[in-house]
Parts: structure tokens; sequence; C-alpha cells
């Protein structure tokens, strides 16, 4: 091993402390920033790769077949702009109840005789395409079981026709939720319904003005109402993405605390390692060493735990990768997703690089340094440096050791700021955690939005093959029978009723939840972003992630279709509701009574009476439920969320790793500072100083540099979560109320601003108690 080898290994195990610090601070940035950059480029990879594999479309767009003709179709095709175009597909929005068990789910149907190539290529996942009528290819993302053999009825069609699933298929684009052949289209198309589908590919459609442009000049020729709906590919893209979207502002975050903290603990730590060993540096210089291998001996005794740190980094980076990633993995069919190497490699040489340019920096002065100065040992801070602070503490009616660790700070202003840069990041990630915790609590509040002390819940629907036959009656299914033991039971306070009813829009292809209230639910826990709850039939209040799927706002007005006749409501007020990708639709139960809707569920929310106890009231309403096959309990009807459960664990576990590192830099500070004093101490000790008082006075001197810290760190804190905390909701599709964002109050705050000081205090413990059992006549002889 060459001689500044040896200098560096010395280096790096002398100073444990401070190799761990740089090692764990590194691990740290490493770690999110791997997790961070593995998102941001696998967010989008499953759809465009099964985009591009796929030929995806552009746009979709469905007409009203009473508008518009199949020949006036296909010369859309040779619009400007258009590279490729599908159809005319005739299709349908039908309600199929599999082997006749439970209510409908609607689903839009499209007649078509191949899986296509050129555009919109639909890939089957399972069995075949349908060779002859009266089969029929489910899409794997349809409501219905996508299994090969079922049968399936439509008992609201003419004839009431079976068909056979044969296949299972995905549209990258999601353009249908079913398709057969288009021999079968006039037995699912009712009299004097049904439409037509293009499928179109553009020379250009990177933005919502390009494709708001492509349509409009295939829409031009074409009947005014003819249109009946739309759907961008960029709008699918977007959905697909909204996963692992949500995790990149978050992680950003904590990268950028990590990185920042990375690159003042690495200089903190390098120019300390400089300024106590001059003489060592000194005896480097002497005995034949550049300055170029001076600053390349401290340059190397920070790569050694930097190197070592990313390591471990890049593993904790992939472990935590995996509960994402496997929420991505499902999408479109994909293979299992895992961090891609060119991540790795660019933050392990961003990390490495910017350990090494710090280290750089910090030692320049080493280099500098002239042979004679560094020879003079015992080289400390300026006498005069502090003296003012020390006079002011003297005249405080406060115990010797006290102040003289209150004035500590000021005889050592720079490593005080180092330290007091560690404290402050370290409480800026507490505070941004905490406030993250709350604000997620809040929309799983607003998910369940359901703050009732008693529920009566309903049987999940059952489409499994040995479901109940035709004339069977599901157990749970009579909510007159369960909303009257309700009304009748003693205690009971304000009640209302829940129905869920699927239905469909004329843009996007999926189900939308209706859910229809009988009595007031205003008070159920709805937190409103904005307009107002409903007040009468033909009003509804929506997610801000239909306002976007549809192109609609509050005040406008849109159709439901899948039901007994189309029902048309006017979108009063904006919800937050995550559930379901935000596809709900909450209204007046009177709203759809013309559309004779189909309810998959009914579950039933009672506030009790003031007084009432729940569990008595609970007890007694079980009984009288018992014979109609419903049971009451207690607390909100919808569970957490493992969204929310997996940013929990990654915001906790990052948090008590920069938590960690901000200890760590305070030790790394302390300790250096008891050892410049060592002979200081031994003289207190000499004039009486006891070992509590000792650590009295160490403890002491981070005092001040912690609740600065503490008490900075916490509006930096609250400022990060009111700029990540909108980013994430947006990459979701929710707009956040005032409600979700205002979580960190007064007495939070200075909880908060105090645990700056338990982390300086933490940081400052090991060297106080070493410096209390340091012996004074030890002491006093070190020089």
């Amino acid at each position: 091993m060459s001689a500044l080898g040896r200098v560096v290994r010395s280096g790096v195990g002398r100073r444990r402390v401070q190799t761990l610090v740089i090692g764990l601070t590194t691990m740290m940035a490493v770690a999110a920033s791997v997790l961070g950059g593995s998102l941001l480029v696998v967010s989008g990879a499953p759809f465009d790769d099964a985009f591009a594999r796929q030929h995806g479309a552009h746009l979709s767009v469905r007409f009203d077949a009473r508008e518009v003709s199949a020949a006036q179709l296909t010369r859309s095709k040779d619009a400007e702009g258009v590279s490729g175009a599908a159809g005319p597909f005739r299709t349908a929005t039908v309600t199929p109840r599999a082997d006749a068990a439970g209510p409908g789910w609607p689903m839009t149907v499209a007649g078509r005789s191949g899986p296509g190539r050129d555009v919109d290529e639909v890939a089957l996942t399972e069995g075949r395409w349908p060779t002859r009528s009266g089969e029929i290819v489910l899409s794997a993302d349809s409501p219905q079981i996508p299994t090969p053999g079922r049968r399936i009825a439509f008992p609201g069609l003419p004839g009431e026709p079976t068909l056979t699933v044969v296949g299972v298929a995905r549209s990258v684009t999601r353009t249908a939720d079913a398709w057969v052949l288009p021999s079968q289209m006039p037995a699912l198309t009712a009299s004097g319904s049904g439409g037509y589908q293009m499928l179109y590919r553009f020379t250009s459609a990177n933005s919502a003005a390009r494709i708001a442009a492509g349509n409009r000049a295939v829409t031009a020729s074409l009947p005014a109402g003819a249109v009946v709906g739309d759907q961008s590919w960029l709008t699918v893209r977007k959905d697909a993405e909204r996963e692992t979207a949500l995790y990149v502002p978050f992680l950003a975050a904590f990268g950028a605390l990590g990185l920042v903290m990375s690159v003042l603990v690495v200089g903190n730590v390098i120019a300390s390692a400089v300024g106590m060993g001059t003489r060592r540096i000194g005896i480097l210089k002497a005995v034949g060493f550049t300055p170029a291998q001076v600053v390349r001996a401290y340059v190397g005794q920070a790569l050694v735990p930097a190197a070592a740190g990313t390591v471990l980094g890049v593993l904790a980076g992939h472990l935590l990768a995996v509960p994402v990633l496997a929420e991505a993995e499902e999408v479109y069919g994909t293979s299992s997703l895992a961090v891609e190497p060119r991540v790795d490699l660019a933050v392990v040489a961003g990390m490495l690089g910017l350990v090494a340019a710090t280290a750089w920096a910090s030692a320049r002065r080493a280099g500098r340094l002239r042979t004679a100065d560094a020879l003079l040992a015992g080289r400390s801070a300026s006498a005069g440096r502090g003296r003012w602070a020390a006079r002011l503490a003297g005249r405080l009616p406060l115990p010797r050791p006290v102040a003289l660790g209150l004035t500590r700070p000021f005889a050592r202003p720079a490593r005080a700021l180092a330290m007091g840069a560690a404290i402050l990041f370290g409480t800026v990630a507490v505070t941004f955690t905490v406030g993250m915790g709350s604000s997620l609590g809040r929309v799983m509040e607003a998910k369940a939005h359901d703050v009732a002390d008693v529920v009566v819940p309903a049987p999940m629907p059952d489409f499994g093959p040995r479901g109940p036959g035709p004339g069977e009656r599901r157990p749970g299914t009579d909510p007159a029978a369960v909303a009257a033991a309700v009304r009748s039971a003693d205690g009971t306070g304000r009640y209302y009723r829940a129905t869920t009813v699927r239905a469909t829009l004329a843009g996007p292809t999926g189900i939308v939840d209706v859910t229809a209230f009988t009595g007031d639910a205003s008070w159920g826990g709805y937190t409103m972003v904005s307009g107002r709850w409903f007040d009468e039939p033909g009003e509804a209040v929506v997610p801000t992630p239909f306002l976007a799927a549809t192109g609609s706002r509050v005040g406008d007005t849109v159709t439901l279709g899948g039901l007994a006749r189309p029902v048309t409501v006017r979108i009063v007020g904006e919800v937050l509701d995550p559930r379901n990708d935000g596809m709900q639709v909450f209204v007046d139960a009177p709203t759809l009574t013309a559309a004779r809707p189909d309810p998959t569920d009914t579950s039933h929310h009672i506030e009790v009476a003031p007084g009432t106890d729940v569990s008595a009231y609970v007890t007694a309403l079980n009984k009288a439920l018992a014979p109609l096959g419903a049971t009451a309990r207690t607390g909100a009807l919808h569970g957490g969320s493992d969204m929310a459960a997996t940013l929990d664990a990654l915001s906790a576990t990052l948090t008590l790793m920069l938590v960690a590192v901000a200890a760590l830099g305070v030790l790394n500070g302390v300790l250096l500072d008891t050892r410049e004093r060592v002979r200081e101490l031994g003289v207190h000790k000499a004039l009486g100083m006891t070992p509590r008082q000792t650590v009295a006075m160490v403890l002491t001197s981070v005092l001040v540099t912690g609740l600065a810290a503490g008490a900075l760190g916490v509006p930096l804190g609250v400022a990060l979560h009111a700029q990540v905390l909108p980013a994430m909701g947006d990459s979701v599709g929710l707009r956040l109320p005032g409600s979700v964002m205002a979580v960190h109050g007064w007495g939070e705050s200075l909880v908060l601003a105090l645990g700056g000081l338990l982390i300086a205090v933490l940081g400052a413990l090991l060297p106080a108690c070493w410096a209390a059992r340091t012996r004074t006549a030890t002491a006093l002889r070190t020089e």
C-alpha cells in the first residue's frame, strides 16, 4: 500500500464518528435518490411500452348512430393531421349479468372483426378472438370477472342473448370493456340506441392542444350533435402513471434534504478534521507530502465512508422500491418492474462526485498551510472570540456550568452554525413528516367520508358462478326493511341511506359509481373542495378526477348512461374522494327514480342521539336486524389505504435516517469541541466541577443552537409541506382543500420546535458523558 493509502486508512480508522456520519448521510441521500429517480423513470414505462407496442389510439371518439352514418365517419380518416385510423365500429352500452347473479354492471361493447394492428391493437392475454356470434372477449379491466368459459346473460335486451367468454384482452387506451364480432352487435343494440366508435392516430399528439386540434379536424365535417364523447390518450396515460407519480414529489423533498445534509456534513467533517489535524498536516508535509497529496488524503478519507454509504444506499433504495413498484406491475400486463441500472449509475456518480467536490473545497486549506505554521501545535480559537458572550452570561443568575455552556457557540461560531444546520434539516424533516401524516389522515377520513356512529354495510355483490339463480333473493337486499328497523330503534338520531348504482359516461370507458342518498347526507363527513352539497333532485357532487376525465367543471351538466334511461345532472360541487380513481357521482335518490336503477349495494349510516351508548345501541339494533340478514357495527364503512400505509412507512424510515444523521452531526461537532477543550475541562474539574456539572455544561453548549435551529426549522418544514402536498395531490388528480393542508397548529409547532433541542441533546449526550468520565489528571496532561 502506498504512503497516501496508509494515511487515508489511518484517518478513516481514527475518526470513527466522522466516518459513520458521512456513511449514514450518503446512504440516506442515495436511498431517497434511487427510489425517486426510479419512480420518475418507470412511472410512465408500463403505459409507454404498451402504447408503442400496440399502436395505441391518440384519440377515441364515440358518435350517435342516429346523427351520423358509417360512410361519413370513414371520410374523417382523411382529415388533416391524421396518420392512421380504425373504425367505424358499432358500439353499445349494455348491462350484463354473470350467470344471472347479482346486480348488473354496465359496460361498453364494440364490434370488431379482429384485434386490429395499425391502430389500437387489442392484446389478447388469455384465450382467443371470437370466431362466431355468441362469443365475447372481455377487457382485463372489465367490471365483469374476466375468465374464459363463463357465460354472460343480457336479460334487458330483446331475446335475452347469452354470450360465452372466449378470451381476455387489453386495449392500451381502454377503448372498450368488451369486444364481439360485428355480426353480434345487432343483438346487443336496443332499438333506437347504439353508436359508432372511431380511433385516430395523429402525426403530432404530444400535448392536449394538439389532441384538441386533431379532434376538431376529424369532426369538422360531421353534423352537430354527432359526437357523444371522446377520450385522449394523455388522460389514460396520466391515470396509468398515477400510482407511482404520487411518490415523486415526496421523495424529491427527502432526496433534496439528504443531498443538502450530505454537503453540509461532509464539508463540516473535513473542515473539522483539517482544523484538528493541523500538526499532523505539518508532519505530512515535513516528510515529503505535496500540498496536492495532502488534499487528496482528506478527500480520500471522505470518499471511503461515502462509497460504503452509497453501496448501502443503493441496496436500501432497491428494497424501499419493492412495495412501491409492485403497485405498477399490473399495469397493462407488463413484467415485473425494477430499478433501472442507469438510475443507479447516475445516483452513484452524482453522489460520489458531490462528496469529492465538497471534501476538496473543505480540504484546500490543508494544502495551503505552510509547514512551519502547521507544526505549531495547540492552535485554537482566538482568545478574544466570544468574550462578550461570556461577560454577559456571567451577569445572569445562572449556575456557572450553565453559563459556560451557553457561551461556547460564540467561541466557535462556524462549528455552531454547522451543527445548527444539521439540526435545522432534521427539524424540517420531522415537521414535514408529521404534517404529511396528518394530511394523509384527513384524506383517508375524506375517503371514508363517514362520521356516523353506526353503519349497517351491505353484503358484497355476488358475481360468482355459484351465486343466486333467477328468482332467488340475496341476503340483505331489502333496504326498506333495514331502514324501518333503524328508524324504530331507540337512540337513533340523524340517519341516511346510501345506494350505489353503476353507470357509464358518454366519453371515457369504464364504470362510474353513482351514490344515491335517501335523507340528508351533508353531515356524513364529505369534504368539499369547491361549490356546495346538492339541495334538490337533478343536482350532483363529483370528485376532482371526474371533472378532469370528463372535461367539465362546477356548473356543467353530464349525462349518465347504462340505466333504463339516460339521466342528466348538473354539477354543483367538487368533493374530495379518491375512491375508484375519483370516478364518483353523488346525487339525491329521486334523481334516479325515472331511470329505474339496479343497485349493487345499500348501506345505512346512523348518528345516535345525544346521551346514547353506542355499544348498547349496536347490540339492540343487531337483534332487530338479524332476521333481515344485516349487521350493524361501529365506525366508518371504509378502511385505510395501502398507498397511505406505504407513504407513512417510507416517510418514517427516511425521517428517522435524517434525524439520526442530524444527531450524529451534532455528536461530531460536540466531540471535536470537547476534545479541543480537554485541558480546559481538566482545569474546571480541578477547581471542583462535578461530573454532573460537566454533563450540564456540555449539554448547555448546544441549547441555544438547538432552540434556534428548531424555531427556524418548523416554519421551513411547514413551507415544504405546503409545496409538496399539493404536488402530490396534482399527481393523482386531486385538489386538496384547506382543511387537509392546514394541519400544523400552534401547540404542535411548539412541540416540533422543541424537537430541535431534543436532537441537539441526543447528539451531545455521548460526548458529555465522555467528558464527565475523563479524569482530572489525564485532562491536565493533555497538550
